[in-house]
């Protein structure tokens, strides 16, 4: 028998049985589907990430106190604001080097109120960030140098308090009722890791030690002259920072490195969440295996009868064979079809990224066929090794 005969057998066997064929490729068209969607979902959160990361800058190197371990606890900082003079010297570009203490408060203008993360830092920061502003002026070496109560507000902040009046020059209050004058309103920027860049309040750091009654800082960040300085600056950094502080651990990390870190999580959880949906595929073979059972059982008459006719044993194999895997083809492109569209949905509808790869619906679809071939296989053969004769008398 030919293979198109085979074909064309396979396809009026799947024909005859509509709502059987239909209910066994349903376990397939889920588990391609289920396959599809989580790829998606894994991929577009790992590009969401390498994004944001990205938009920090490549040549910014954080240094924060501790052994830097994704998820660990962050390490009580002993940093001061007279480190980045001391590390200026290290680096050859004080200029390049900001800092960070930030605490979330309430910041209130008139009878508007909003939660806000103020960021006490020095007038560094854009140098380092580039972070463009949208009205007025940034801080000042002066503004940290005398502890003014100055602030530039975020985009987001500047819109929930003002509305659409220009804030520079008004008054509005933080952290129970501390006066600070807005200087400056930043440019939107979005958000970073799921935090609202636009809602972040920017102080000097001398007054934001003042307002929480610290004299540290939370971070420092530098930026490298060029990515062939990053390395030996971040051995630099350490090693003078472990010097001035004996007996504490501190770590310099690159984007790179975050983005390397997070990376390999994302893409571990990503598999993990293949694997979990291949599983439907596993059950969907199981359930094609069952049903091309059933059909040899159904079918005996009609194997007899095509080998006594002269079918070969290899030609009822392939008959059975192609059956299977046209059924678990079939469910596999409606699988693909149902999960390119269930992912473009989820991202469309909800603040899931999902970002569709090629290879996914790809592997998904030989993934299938290759159930139908492993699943078919045990059917196949008992049907080509049916005896003519017995197969003839079969009820």
């Amino acid at each position: 028998m030919r293979f198109v005969e085979s074909f064309r057998v396979a396809a009026d066997a799947l024909r005859v049985n509509r709502l059987r064929s239909a209910l066994t490729m349903f376990g397939v068209v889920v588990g391609v589907a289920a396959v599809v969607v989580l790829v998606a979902i894994g991929t577009g959160a790992r590009d969401l990430v390498r994004s944001e990361i990205e938009g920090l800058g490549s040549n910014i190197i954080f240094v924060a106190p501790g052994e830097f371990a994704l998820g660990s606890a962050p390490s009580i900082s002993r940093m001061r604001l007279d480190d980045v003079g001391y590390l200026g010297r290290v680096t050859g570009d004080e200029e390049g080097i900001a800092v960070g203490l930030s605490s979330g408060e309430t910041v209130r203008a008139g009878r508007e109120e909003t939660f806000a993360n103020v960021v006490g830092t020095n007038d560094h920061y854009n140098n380092v960030f580039d972070r463009p502003l949208r009205r007025g002026r940034y801080l000042s070496r002066t503004d940290v140098e005398t502890r003014r109560r100055v602030v530039v507000l975020g985009a987001g902040t500047a819109r929930r308090l003002f509305g659409d009046v220009d804030p520079v020059g008004r008054q509005i209050s933080v952290a129970g009722g501390t006066r600070f004058r807005v200087v400056g309103v930043l440019s939107e920027i979005g958000s970073t890791f799921g935090q609202a860049r636009d809602s972040e309040v920017h102080v000097p750091v001398t007054t934001a030690q003042r307002l929480f009654g610290v004299n540290r800082v939370d971070f420092i960040a530098v930026r490298a002259p060029s990515k062939d300085d990053v390395p030996r600056l971040q051995r630099d950094i350490v090693d003078a920072l472990e010097s001035r502080y004996r007996g504490e651990k501190f770590s310099a990390i690159t984007q790179t490195q975050l983005l390397g870190t997070i990376g390999t999580v994302l893409g571990a959880l990503t598999g993990v969440l293949a694997a979990i949906a291949a599983i439907s595929l596993l059950v969907g073979g199981v359930g094609v295996s069952n049903i091309m059972l059933v059909g040899v059982r159904e079918r005996t008459r009609e194997i007899g009868l095509r080998k006594a006719l002269g079918a070969r044993q290899r030609d009822i194999l392939a008959q059975f064979l192609v059956e299977s895997v046209l059924l678990t083809t079939l469910g596999g492109v409606a699988g693909i079809v149902l999960g390119v569209a269930g992912a473009l949905t989820i991202s469309a509808l909800s603040p899931v990224p999902a970002a569709i790869t090629w290879w996914s619906p790809a592997v998904a679809f030989a993934v299938s066929a290759g159930v139908g071939v492993f699943f078919g296989v045990v059917p196949a053969r008992r049907a080509g090794r049916l005896d003519p004769v017995i197969a003839l008398r079969a009820e």
